[in-house]
This record gives structure tokens, C-alpha cells and sequence, in this order.
């Protein structure tokens, strides 16, 4: 859930669900890349994917994937990794 390529697509499910389609012409990857780096989030139903109106909509249940980010023993050291790699850019 932290790589970065998983990152970059649950970040534009965050507020909302999203066409494949506007993935893959944001993110500039393939359909199946996209179905790649989501198989675990999809398989476990931390992002859900539905078919509407022919078109595949990906969404992602915020809820479970705040419950994960909370209980991983690491987070506080990524967010203090972050703190200081962004001190750094600053």
C-alpha cells in the first residue's frame, strides 16, 4: 500500500471513485498495469471495482484503509521519515 505505484492511484480514489479509463490517461499507464498495481487492494476490498453504464469504476473504501494505515506499527516511522525528507526539500 505504500509504493509508491499504489500510492499514485489511491490518491485519485481518494475524495471519490474514478473511471479506468481517467487513470489510465492521468497516470499514462495501461489498463492492465493499473489492474496490476490494484490486484491486492481489489482481491482484499480495500478498492472496490463495478461496472457502470459499460464503463469499470474504481472506488476505495477509505474506512478500511484508514483502519490498516492505523494499526501498522511502522506509520509513525514513515510519517517521521516523510517529516523529515520534506524539512529536507524545504
Amino acid at each position: 500500500m505504500f509504493d509508491p505505484a499504489i500510492s499514485e492511484i489511491l490518491v485519485e480514489l481518494e475524495n471519490s471513485g474514478k473511471e479506468l479509463q481517467y487513470l489510465v490517461e492521468k497516470l499514462k499507464i495501461l489498463e492492465d498495469e493499473v489492474y496490476q498495481r490494484l490486484s491486492y487492494l481489489i482481491k482484499y476490498e480495500f478498492v472496490k471495482e463495478e461496472k457502470i453504464n459499460n464503463k469499470i469504476i474504481f472506488t476505495a473504501d477509505a474506512e478500511k484503509l484508514a483502519k490498516i494505515v492505523e494499526q501498522d506499527e511502522n506509520f509513525d516511522d514513515v510519517v517521521g521519515g516523510l517529516a523529515k525528507m520534506d524539512s529536507y526539500l524545504n
